[in-house]
């Protein structure tokens, strides 16, 4: 009798501990709301705030911002941050040591010569001279097919573009940018055209 008293305590004491142990590791939504929200956006707060970090370290800024030449270097022009080349801007003048690997680029990275022709950096602001009309599906189109606007049948993407290390972005970090993308300042600036090389 004692033995069979003292399994049903041990019993009693396992269900204990484990309606416990399940109980004490679930909330509500609406209590882990904010930390669903952080596992959501890689960490961040918002679609927005993870964008902009994605931004930041992919270095889009390298080439689709134009730069202030300084004391210390050309910098950011943060006044038209990611508006792309803008056609009074410099063009892509060939160094020597350029002219024997047959490419080259502009001082602040938006413009570039090579085999390929001159490309330009595009305007990345939600103008409507840059994505300001596109959809999140197109802007998603256009890095994962690397093709032009993200239209069908449209030319690719030109270097120094790198598609290749864009698709290994998840649709998720693509929304993301694209979200952060649409919140930047408007900057209406019309980015030349792809200019494919000479033929003779």
């Amino acid at each position: 009798m004692k033995k069979q008293t003292a399994l049903i305590a041990m019993a009693c004491f396992a269900g204990l501990l484990s309606y416990r142990c399940t109980t004490s590791t679930k909330t509500t939504p609406a209590a882990d709301s904010t930390l669903t929200d952080v596992n959501i956006y890689g960490g961040f707060k918002s679609q927005v705030e993870w964008g902009s970090h994605l931004v930041a370290i992919s270095g889009c800024n390298d080439c689709h911002t134009s730069k202030k030449m300084t004391d210390k270097g050309p910098v950011d022009d943060t006044s038209v941050m990611l508006a792309g080349h803008f056609a009074q801007g410099p063009v892509p003048q060939l160094l020597p040591d350029q002219v024997a690997k047959g490419m080259g680029a502009t001082y602040d990275n938006t413009a570039w010569h090579g085999p390929w022709g001159h490309s330009y950096a595009a305007n990345l602001t939600p103008d409507s001279t840059g994505i300001g009309e596109w959809t999140e599906e197109q802007f998603i189109n256009c890095l994962r097919k690397g093709i032009f606007k993200g239209i069908e049948g449209s030319r690719p993407l030109m270097p120094p573009m790198p598609v290749a290390g864009v698709n290994n972005m998840t649709d998720d970090e693509l929304k993301a940018i694209f979200a952060y993308l649409k919140t930047v300042k408007p900057v209406h600036n019309v980015v030349p055209d792809y200019q494919p090389p000479a033929t003779h």
